[in-house]
């Protein structure tokens, strides 16, 4: 059980913690000055030390070297007490388990930093062995350089041992990189070490700045994460290492781990600029969703069109006029990069108004690809009785003309030289003369219906919302029953549907429902903490809409912790509660 370890924000496997010694310490940090080592027991037995809650106390360990035999690591296990004080366990990914510590230190970690497969195999596996609310201490590996992809794996406890050792070896660390102090011409930093000349500047200085450098990065990545924005730094900031530049790439391919530590929304801004953007969770979920999930349920052809740099997309002037064009005769779907493709309901689901990317006026070929293959599953899982791609030449055409040739299908095209100049515009109107047009009512409903799905699953829109009427104006649609009773809101900010309790009984009622949450007999106001749950669906992740109930409450609200994390921790907020009501 975690007593002196709760994690407070979430940003995919990073996480801002509080070790809650007497002085509590904000992580992911450093633990040079807290951190009490009580020794090895290889080369003698020691005696359990007394402790404080001044101090993260390491238990007498036994740390094994990589490659030794698994019965090897049985004969000279370690059976960790229980104590009364903040602690820390010694394991590697093949001794970790729930030991009832605040903290794990893996060992044998030198051996697997550089190492972009190794080291991914080496964290997931530890992180998923022990308990979620707990500490993984990484020691003798962090660098300025190095600490952002260390954190970004799921580190929470770091210490200053390699930035110290560098030091004293004459070579200068930065967020880029080393130097060697003897080629510096001048020192490229304003902390307290650097104020004096290159040549003024020793191997004690160097220790002094490696040591601040290092806590800087890691304030720099504290807010990165409090922001949401950890992945964006990351992009950039890992190729001035190869092997973190690996590294990230690696955990991208580890899908389960990712996604279930990655929110389903957020309020930051998603900058796609590179292309490991398309392998993001954000990115491959929302694209996973709109081909396995999504239902067209519009009669009318089908109109490609290019995105816009303004979202939503339909507040764009471009998006304006071809809308003026359409006049709701057919079914208008974006096509983007990094995105894939974007129906017109779900143009504000996150992360489809959230994102904002580079702008060079050229695809790559993993764009196209990518963007290609979302477009083929979607046409694959929806049938139009035409496609009318109003597209420009470069790059989407290209897309358009491989998913033709895949399906078999014949696409019109309409775009003369640019998709708003009058020629092409006139040729997008012409083309959809004598189709009938959608009404306001059956747009609505459309819209509500395909974010249900898009959030709980396959069908959930038909068998939530059957028989409806809509209040408000979109994006601010408020959804009742045939009686009234408002079952449901769409969330402007977010493109999500948020239930009152009427709509959540509907949900929980409804053949298969997901995302539901056990509490004890208690009824919550405001929040719902880790003790008082007592189970929680696999599904649930960060940002979802969960249904809460216990002998005593029904409620709805929103997690702030994966279903997982929900049932095993012991300590933090779990969920928000929007409404409840006695039992």
């Amino acid at each position: 059980m975690t007593d002196y370890f709760e994690v407070l924000e979430r940003d995919a496997a990073a996480r801002i913690a509080q070790l809650r010694l007497d002085e509590p310490l904000t992580t992911p940090a450093l633990v040079d000055d807290v951190a009490e080592d009580a020794g090895s027991l290889w080369p003698e037995d020691r005696e359990l030390p007394e402790g404080s809650e001044s101090q993260l106390t390491i238990l007498p360990h036994r740390g094994f070297p990589s490659g030794t035999a698994d019965e090897v690591k049985e004969s000279f296990a370690v059976d960790y007490p229980d104590v009364d004080y903040p602690s820390a366990v010694v394991v590697d990914p093949d001794t970790a388990d729930d030991f009832g510590a605040d903290a794990y230190v893996l060992s044998g970690t030198q051996n697997v930093v550089g190492h972009g497969s190794a080291f991914r195999d080496a964290v997931v596996e530890t992180r998923e062995a022990i308990p979620a609310d707990s500490g993984l201490y990484l020691s003798g590996v962090a660098t300025p350089a190095n600490v952002a992809t260390l954190v970004y794996a799921g580190v929470d406890l770091l210490d200053a041992d390699r930035a110290v050792v560098k030091g004293t070896q004459g070579k200068y660390l930065t967020s880029e990189g080393e130097h060697f102090l003897s080629d510096l011409q001048e020192l490229p930093c304003a902390c307290p070490a650097c104020q004096q000349s290159v040549e003024e500047f020793d191997r004690e200085d160097c220790v002094e700045h490696n040591v601040n450098a290092l806590r800087a990065e890691l304030g720099t990545v504290r807010e990165r994460i409090r922001a949401g924005r950890l992945r964006d730094y990351i992009e950039g900031q890992a190729r001035h290492e190869q092997w973190c530049t690996a590294a990230f790439r690696q955990f991208d391919q580890q899908w389960s781990y990712l996604e279930q530590r990655t929110p389903v929304l957020r309020g930051s801004e998603l900058v796609s600029a590179t292309e490991d953007t398309i392998r993001r969770v954000e990115i491959q979920r929302f694209a996973e969703r709109v081909t396995t999930r999504y239902e067209n349920r519009f009669d009318n052809p089908l109109v490609l069109v290019p995105c816009s740099a303004e979202k939503p997309y339909s507040e764009s002037q471009s998006h304006g006029q071809f809308h003026d064009a359409v006049q709701f005769r057919g079914h208008t779907v974006s096509m983007t990069s990094p995105i894939g493709v974007v129906p017109q309901e779900l143009e504000t689901t996150y992360p489809a108004q959230h994102y904002d990317s580079v702008v060079t006026g050229r695809w790559s070929e993993d764009e196209k690809r990518f963007v290609a293959d979302v477009l083929e599953a979607y046409l694959r899982r929806n049938e139009y009785p035409r496609v009318v791609a109003h597209v420009p030449e470069e790059g989407y055409r290209d897309i358009c003309e491989r998913v033709e040739a895949e399906l078999g299908l014949d696409f019109e095209y309409t775009v003369a030289d640019h998709p708003t100049d009058d020629e092409s515009l006139a040729n997008l109107a012409s083309t959809m003369q004598g189709e009938l047009k959608f009404s306001k009512r059956e747009r609505e409903h459309n819209t509500v219906r395909a974010i249900a799905d898009y959030q709980f699953g396959p069908g959930a829109g038909d068998e939530l919302f059957d028989d409806i009427s809509m209040e408000s104006r979109y994006p601010k649609l408020r959804v009742h029953d045939a009686d009234g009773e408002q079952l449901a809101a769409m969330v402007p900010n977010y493109g999500v549907l948020a239930f009152t309790l009427e709509g959540a009984r509907r949900w929980v009622e409804s053949p298969a429902p997901t995302k539901r949450v056990e509490i004890d007999a208690f009824v919550p106001h405001g929040d719902v903490l880790a003790p008082g749950i007592v189970d929680a669906d696999d599904e649930i992740r960060v940002g979802d809409e969960i249904v809460i109930e216990g002998r005593k409450a029904f409620g709805v609200g929103r997690a702030t912790m994966s279903g997982p994390e929900m049932a095993e921790s012991t300590r933090g907020v779990a969920s928000s509660v929007r409404h409840v009501e006695e039992k």
